[in-house]
């Protein structure tokens, strides 16, 4: 019963809203699924962001060296690499990142190497989408 009184809110809620704001509202909604993209199967996706850098560019290698991105991943990790050059901590992080560890600025550690391929898939696609914000 409550479920239905909620997916009938929502509807309402959803029909009140203008086109534009319901396409931002969905862009949102999106987002925030992709956070938390393995809270389903019991874990959640590392915060990707400046203080990150690194750890992200290396996990783009690892996913584009094992063929689980392709296209623009590569192009991103060069770009997160130029902004590391000579930060010592961020490049140990690169390091990291590159055997395929992803360290969060939230303190959340994924080890993208012990996931299913498919879930490998996902992980690199987070990492691709939220690093590509840092350029």
């Amino acid at each position: 019963m409550r479920f239905r009184f909620a997916l009938v809110s929502l509807a309402l809620i959803a029909a009140s809203v203008p086109v534009l704001a319901q396409s931002d509202l969905l862009g949102k909604l999106k987002d925030q699924a992709g956070s938390s993209l393995g809270e389903n199967l019991g874990f959640q996706m590392p915060a990707i962001g400046s203080s990150t850098i690194g750890s992200a560019a290396g996990v783009l290698q690892y996913c584009v060296k094992n063929n689980y991105l392709g296209g623009d991943a590569a192009s991103v990790k060069d770009k997160l690499l130029a902004k590391i050059t000579g930060q010592k901590q961020q490049e140990k992080n690169f390091e990291s990142g590159a055997k395929g560890l992803l360290k969060g600025g939230d303190g959340k550690t994924l080890n993208v190497k012990m996931l299913s391929s498919k879930l490998k898939v996902k992980a690199c696609d987070y990492v691709l989408k939220n690093a590509s914000s840092l350029i």
